[in-house]
């Protein structure tokens, strides 16, 4: 069970063109609970367990590289909505690029310390 999103607010984060296939996908609860344990690996950090502490800025971030990392698991997952795959290809670098910028935030030990405190 997902603790940082929705489904829904992932498959919005896909796009107006994300694959009809995709929408009440089963698959998609499971993408966010896959990218929701690797940040945490990645930041050496459980987010998860401080979720109902965190102030509100802290979980935009996560909520916000979540969404973005398990958007382009959705778009991967079946490109037949985007106009073309340029299209796709190119949600998928900006979900992408994006999510560095989260992770990098939550890697910075400053707020690491902010969120755990």
């Amino acid at each position: 069970m997902p603790t940082f999103t929705t489904s829904g607010a992932t498959i919005y984060k896909a796009g107006v063109n994300a694959a009809a296939s995709i929408t009440g996908h089963w698959q998609i609860d499971n993408w966010i609970d896959d990218v929701e344990h690797y940040i945490c690996l990645l930041c050496r950090t459980d987010f998860i367990s401080a979720w109902g502490t965190m102030d509100a800025n802290k979980k935009y971030v996560l909520r916000e590289a979540v969404e973005n990392l398990a958007a382009i698991y959705c778009i991967q997952y079946d490109m037949s909505g985007y106009t073309s795959r340029v299209e796709a290809e190119d949600m998928i670098n900006i979900l992408w690029a994006r999510f560095q910028d989260c992770v990098m935030l939550l890697k910075d030990q400053k707020s690491v310390t902010d969120v755990l405190s």
